[in-house]
């Protein structure tokens, strides 16, 4: 049985890449979409003309895992494409956050991803592929985005580091940096108070990043990055001291 795995596949991105790989993929069986709302779920699932099944589950629950891995053990699926889209992100000084929430973002962002990855290299082969959902914060620090940013360079980091080990079994691991993307993430990002302020300049719709992700992903590319403005940023971030740029975006606030 092939199969596709999406994460976070109860809203934003990832029902997106759901519905996208849904029209793009005519060799696979199932679509497996995980996520802690069920209803949501079901929702999008709808709308899918895959056999589609729904595991409502929390990433970051150890008891949960565990049956997800006697799950693929029983099932033994070859997985074609995992997409781990779980994750969330808070807005705001460090200092003056709630550190449970701050400490759920690595556990989600990070951890989670990091075990989930683990858990479907074994039921892959040839030519498969992952998905890892980083960002372009993942580029430089991010004041008062201070541990997403983090999360998310430790996601490129091991994206691109995984891509280059499993390249001897042909299967390719690519990390998506989008900038800010038309979705529920500022919902939550948001409640602070805070917002990002290039926001407004870079907000771009769901469906264009996740096209240009399974095109990457399909050309092997190791990093996807979406729009003008955001390849812009990952130049700057490279050929810049952040600590000019990182002075530039206090300016911005």
């Amino acid at each position: 049985m092939n199969i596709i795995i999406i994460t976070g596949a109860s809203s934003g991105l990832g029902v997106e890449f759901a519905l996208q790989l849904d029209n793009v993929f005519h060799n696979i069986d199932e679509i497996w979409m995980i996520a802690r709302r069920k209803k949501e779920m079901l929702e999008a699932a709808q709308y899918l003309e895959h056999t589609t099944r729904v595991l409502d589950m929390d990433i970051t629950d150890e008891e949960q895992m565990e049956r997800f891995k006697k799950l693929l053990a029983d099932e033994k699926p070859v997985i074609r494409m995992l997409v781990n889209c779980a994750g969330y992100g808070i807005m705001g000084e460090f200092s003056a956050s709630n550190i449970s929430e701050e400490l759920g973002m690595i556990d989600v962002n990070c951890r989670a991803l990091t075990q989930m990855t683990y858990l479907c290299i074994p039921y892959m082969k040839k030519n498969s592929r992952i998905i890892q959902l980083a960002s372009s914060a993942a580029f430089l620090p991010q004041p008062n985005f201070a541990v997403y940013a983090a999360t998310k360079s430790y996601v490129l980091s091991f994206s691109r580091a995984l891509n280059q080990e499993l390249r001897s079994k042909k299967i390719y691991v690519t990390a998506v940096c989008p900038g800010p993307v038309d979705t529920p993430f500022f919902d939550i990002a948001e409640k602070t108070g805070s917002t990002l302020a290039v926001k407004k300049l870079t907000l771009v719709r769901a469906d264009q990043v996740v096209e240009r992700a399974i095109t990457d992903s399909y050309h092997k590319h190791e990093r996807s990055v979406y729009s003008a403005w955001i390849k812009s940023f990952d130049v700057a971030a490279k050929i810049i001291p952040h600590r000019a740029i990182l002075k530039a975006m206090q300016c911005l606030k």
